[in-house]
């Protein structure tokens, strides 16, 4: 960390000064003085008041897997039989089995603390009971399936949500959560495997970690469990089997499971480790479009790329003339709020402005924002067009280039 010398002035009156001028004429005045220092201490104490909340927050372990099965839960399990011997308070907040005996068995001896019942459309549901978590103060709790959808009624909507709570409370969480589960990789899982995924945790999640382990089976031996009947019931080995459970679909999950959790640790890497070199920090400008899926792929390949650096990244959007409120279609509107909401979980900070030339937009965002890396759509985006027929293009890329900024068109 680098301080910055104080201004040495002191601040006190002057009573036979011999200037005549107000101290506010003198740029290196007592008093102009007194409110750099007070700015520098403002500065100074909102810094600290950040670490002291950072360190009052609990520490946030996560098993990531490349699919149901490899053994996530039973890692957690076992690992919370090991705190319980070297004498660490660990409790049971919520585990599913899945009614696999290997897994129900390591519950016993576990302490678990009572799921919150809940009626819900006729029928008795259980959540994890976050007060009551928070309330026993347990120094590490186990929060399985962190993708988890809450049912009607809860305080949060996500599980994922329920544990940044426990958290914030100062409590130790270990949790879980499958690859394809995590937000920016949806499209990418899609493809392939062929299944939309509708239960997704935002990459900062993923990010907040203090620890990410992988839990890594090859793609054999996780068939291998399957047709043992160790993940799912006989039913549905063969329907698995010919869908999800695809050698080659595993081998590209396994690999992105393992390119994540070598991210985080890198990540790690480059926050925790002392380097004696400077290291450039990249920050990425999405540029995004009134189109829906354009500006949706935009936006989580931009995410990460900069989850891929640990970098600061934005979103931005030009309202031109034409994409006023009064001439943009209600739906086009709706599509580019929930983009704005997407970016935002994702760790984006939106930026929405005004006016005629989408180019000298992105300039003035480069230059304010010190963007490293601008990030576009494929030339048949409707944004590219209005940028090429502006006359600003060439002016744009000469900016860039001048600027060292790199540009990326994302297919």
């Amino acid at each position: 960390m680098i301080y910055k010398k104080r201004n040495e002035f002191p601040f006190f009156p002057i009573p036979h000064s011999p200037f005549p001028f107000p101290f506010s004429l003198f740029p290196f005045s007592p008093f102009t003085s007194h409110l750099k220092l007070m700015d520098e201490e403002k500065t100074t104490a909102e810094h600290f008041l950040a670490l002291i909340k950072k360190s009052r927050k609990g520490k946030f372990k996560l098993y990531i897997g490349m699919s149901a099965g490899v053994g996530k839960t039973y890692r957690m399990l076992q690992e919370a039989h090991n705190l319980l011997r070297n004498g660490i308070d660990v409790k049971i907040g919520y585990i599913e089995t899945h009614n696999r005996l290997e897994t129900a068995a390591l519950l016993e001896g576990l302490p678990v603390i009572p799921r919150r019942k809940l009626f819900y459309k006729g029928k008795e549901l259980e959540e994890l009971d976050v007060q009551a978590v928070i309330n026993l103060r347990p120094e590490v709790v186990i929060v399985d399936e962190l993708a988890h959808t809450n049912i009607e009624g809860s305080k949060n909507e996500k599980r994922w949500q329920d544990v940044l709570d426990i958290l914030d409370a100062g409590i130790n969480v270990i949790s879980a959560v499958n690859i394809q589960h995590i937000e920016s990789l949806n499209d990418e899982i899609k493809n392939i495997t062929g299944v939309t995924v509708n239960e997704r945790i935002p990459d900062s999640v993923v990010d907040h970690s203090d620890e990410v382990v992988n839990i890594d089976l090859t793609a054999d031996e996780l068939i291998a469990r399957l047709k043992e009947g160790k993940i799912y019931q006989a039913e549905k080995i063969a329907t698995a089997l010919t869908n999800f459970f695809q050698s080659d679909h595993i081998l590209q999950l396994r690999e992105l499971a393992l390119k994540e959790v070598a991210s985080q640790v890198n990540r790690k890497v480059e926050t925790e480790v002392i380097k004696s070199n400077t290291i450039k920090h990249e920050r990425f400008l999405a540029c995004i479009s009134s189109n829906e899926k354009s500006a949706k792929k935009v936006i989580k390949k931009t995410a990460r790329l900069a989850s891929y650096y640990h970098s600061k990244w934005y979103v931005l959007y030009v309202q031109t003339p034409n994409e006023n409120a009064d001439k943009i279609a209600l739906n086009k509107q709706r599509h580019l709020i929930n983009n704005y909401k997407l970016a935002s979980e994702l760790g984006a900070e939106i930026i929405k402005v005004k006016s005629q030339s989408i180019a000298k937009e992105i300039i003035n965002q480069v230059e304010e924002k010190k963007i490293t890396t601008v990030c576009i759509g494929k030339p048949r985006l409707t944004l590219w067009k209005i940028i090429r027929i502006t006359g600003m293009f060439n002016v744009l890329l000469k900016k860039l280039s001048s600027n060292n900024v790199d540009l990326v068109i994302l297919s």
